[in-house]
């Protein structure tokens, strides 16, 4: 069958099919290229970024600034950016920092859902709405003509709208599940990171050290 056949048979409801497709392709896309930068340079940066600080505040604050796209290190940057904070405004600057970035990592999540619960009832509405019009079509006397054979075909026509409904869930299924393992395995990471920085900043807080700020820099 023809791609612009199998779009006719499925009727009416192929046409928001379509563009619940095109909706998922476009967010999956965006959201591959975002997990794709996060989980090649975050790790390496952040890792840096902590053996700097062990050493020098400000080339931590510097290595973090060049890399203000990563979630973490937007992050640790808020937490930096404090004047002389205490260790417990150190840990609140970071976990609200890290609350803050929760919405950007589960960007389009509620849009995956909806594809994936919307998309499976519409095939289900044009598979009824085909059959609907196949049997309207079909009259008593004709049970042994050659109506019969143009109402079996226009039922497996009607189906046509509730397979496609299930590849477009099934596919946003696949890549909605990958996101959000990825997005655990971010907020595992960032409790993990956060709380080195925030172990490390209390060593020197109580060393006696000062927290460096942007206002201080020259």
């Amino acid at each position: 069958m023809a791609l612009s056949n199998f779009f006719i048979a499925g009727g009416i409801v192929m046409i928001p099919l379509l563009a619940l497709s095109i909706l998922a392709l476009a967010l999956v896309m965006e959201r591959i290229v975002f997990w794709a930068q996060v989980t090649q340079k975050q790790d390496q940066v952040i890792q840096e970024a902590l053996s700097l600080y062990q050493r020098s505040t400000r080339a931590a604050f510097q290595k973090l600034e060049q890399h203000g796209n990563l979630p973490m290190a937007r992050i640790f940057l808020a937490a930096l950016e404090l004047d002389q904070p205490t260790p417990e405004e150190f840990r609140l600057a970071l976990e609200s920092a890290a609350q803050a970035e929760i919405p950007l990592l589960k960007r389009f999540s509620t849009v995956f859902d909806t594809v994936i619960s919307v998309s499976p009832l519409l095939g289900l509405l044009g598979t009824v709405l085909g059959l609907i019009q196949s049997f309207a079509s079909l009259r008593i006397g004709d049970l042994a003509s050659t109506e019969t054979a143009a109402v079996t075909s226009g039922i497996g026509e009607a189906l046509v709208s509730t397979a496609a409904g299930l590849v477009v869930a099934i596919a946003t299924l696949l890549f909605a599940n990958m996101f959000r393992g990825l997005y655990q395995r971010q907020i595992a990471l960032i409790q993990e990171y956060g709380g080195q920085m925030e172990l490390l900043y209390r060593r020197r807080y109580e060393r006696g050290g000062m927290s460096y700020a942007p206002t201080q820099r020259t």
